[in-house]
C-alpha cells in the first residue's frame, strides 16, 4: 500500500542558490517526491552535482537525491511553478534586473518561496518585500524560516519551521511542499514577522558570539540573548509585524539556536571576532555567508527609520565597521544609562 507521502500530489520546483541551505532544501523536496530544477551561479557546483550527486563547495558528504536536475541558466529554474530563492540577499537585485529578463520568467501565479535570512542592500527591503517591489504582478508571495541547521535537515534530523504568508491557502500550500518524515511546519499569516525574525536574529546572534568569544560567561550571554529579542520585536512591530511571531519559532526559536550553537555562521563570526582575529581573514576562510556581516550596518539604518533604538544591534554594526574592538564593543552596551527593562 502506498504511503501518505508517496501518494502525495508531485510539484516543480525551482531552486535558486544551491548554498548550505538551498542545498539542504532542494535535497528535502527531491526526497518528498517533488521535481527539483536547481542553478547556482557557480558552475563548479552545477558541474558536481550533476556528474557525482554531491555539491563539491557544501555538504560535499552527503549523496543528493538523484533526481535533482542541475541547469545552467536560472531562468530554467524560475520557470518553474514554485520558485525557492535561497541566494544570498545581496544576490537578489543582479539576479533580478529588468535587463537580465529573468522577470518575464515569474507568472503571476508564480509561487515565491524565500528561504533568505538577509535584506536587500540597496532597498532595505526583505527578499519578499523586494520581489513584490521588482514583480508587482506576483500574487502569490511566501517565506520558509526557524531553527532549521541545513546539516540537520540534510542530515534527515527532526526539525519544526514556519510557512507564512498573507494569504493562507498559500501558507499552507507551502507546508505541504515541505512537511515530511523530519520535518514539522507550522502556519503562519505574517510573513514580514517572520521575515524578520530571520534576518535580525542574525545580528544579535553575532553579538552573542563575541561575548563568548571573550569568555564573559553565561550570564552575559543571557542577558544579549534575552535583550536582543527584545530588540528585535520593537523593529518588527513598528515595522507593521505582530509581536507574537517574534516568540515563536521564526524569531525566539531561532534565535536562541543560532546565537548558542556553535554551527551557527553568525555566532562564528562573533566568536572568531572575540577572540582577536580580524574580520577579513574570518569572512576569507569562513566558507559560506553569514549574513549579520552585511545586514548589521542595514538593520541600523532600518532603525533609524523608524526610530526604534537597537543598542546591540549599533554596538555590533560599529564593531563590524573597525571603529571599536570586542571589549569596547561590550562595554558600550553595558554601560548604557539606567532605563525600565518594559
Amino acid at each position: 500500500m502506498a504511503t501518505e507521502e508517496q501518494e502525495r500530489h508531485s510539484s516543480s520546483v525551482g531552486v535558486l542558490g544551491l548554498g548550505n541551505w538551498g542545498t539542504a532544501l532542494a535535497d528535502h523536496l527531491a526526497r518528498n517526491g517533488h521535481t527539483v530544477t536547481c542553478w547556482d551561479r557557480d558552475a563548479d557546483v552545477l558541474r558536481s552535482v550533476r556528474r557525482q550527486g554531491k555539491n563539491s563547495r557544501y555538504h560535499s558528504e552527503f549523496s543528493l537525491h538523484e533526481s535533482l536536475r542541475p541547469v545552467d541558466e536560472a531562468e530554467e529554474a524560475i520557470r518553474q511553478p514554485i520558485l525557492l530563492l535561497a541566494v544570498p540577499a545581496s544576490a537578489l537585485g543582479e539576479l533580478f534586473e529588468s535587463s537580465t529578463g529573468r522577470l518575464t520568467a515569474l507568472k503571476r501565479e508564480t509561487l515565491v518561496v524565500s528561504a533568505i535570512k538577509g535584506l536587500e542592500p540597496k532597498t532595505l527591503l526583505t527578499p519578499l518585500q523586494f520581489m513584490h517591489k521588482v514583480a508587482p504582478q506576483l500574487s502569490r508571495l511566501a517565506v520558509l524560516s526557524g531553527p532549521s541547521f541545513s546539516s540537520d535537515v540534510i542530515g534527515r534530523r527532526p526539525a519544526g519551521i514556519v510557512a507564512a504568508s498573507s494569504d493562507g491557502v498559500v501558507a499552507r500550500e507551502v507546508a505541504e511542499l515541505f512537511r515530511g518524515e523530519t520535518m514539522r511546519v507550522y502556519l503562519s499569516q505574517d510573513p514580514l514577522g517572520v521575515e524578520l525574525g530571520g534576518i535580525l536574529k542574525n545580528v544579535i546572534s553575532l553579538a552573542v558570539g563575541v561575548s563568548d568569544g571573550l569568555q564573559l560567561g553565561d550570564s552575559a550571554r543571557a542577558a544579549l540573548v534575552t535583550r536582543g529579542l527584545a530588540e528585535m520585536t520593537r523593529l518588527a512591530v513598528a515595522m507593521g509585524a505582530q509581536e507574537r511571531t517574534l516568540f515563536g519559532l521564526s524569531g525566539m526559536g531561532d534565535l536562541v539556536m543560532t546565537a548558542t550553537c556553535d554551527r551557527s555562521r553568525n555566532r562564528t563570526v562573533g566568536l572568531r571576532l572575540g577572540r582577536g582575529e580580524s574580520l577579513e581573514e574570518i569572512v576569507r576562510t569562513l566558507g559560506s555567508t553569514a549574513e549579520a556581516v552585511n545586514s548589521a550596518k542595514l538593520v541600523l539604518q532600518l532603525a533609524e527609520e523608524h526610530q526604534v533604538e537597537m543598542p546591540i544591534a549599533e554596538s555590533v554594526a560599529v564593531l563590524l565597521a573597525g571603529k571599536v574592538n570586542a571589549s569596547e564593543m561590550i562595554q558600550r552596551f553595558i554601560s548604557r544609562p539606567t532605563k525600565s527593562e518594559f
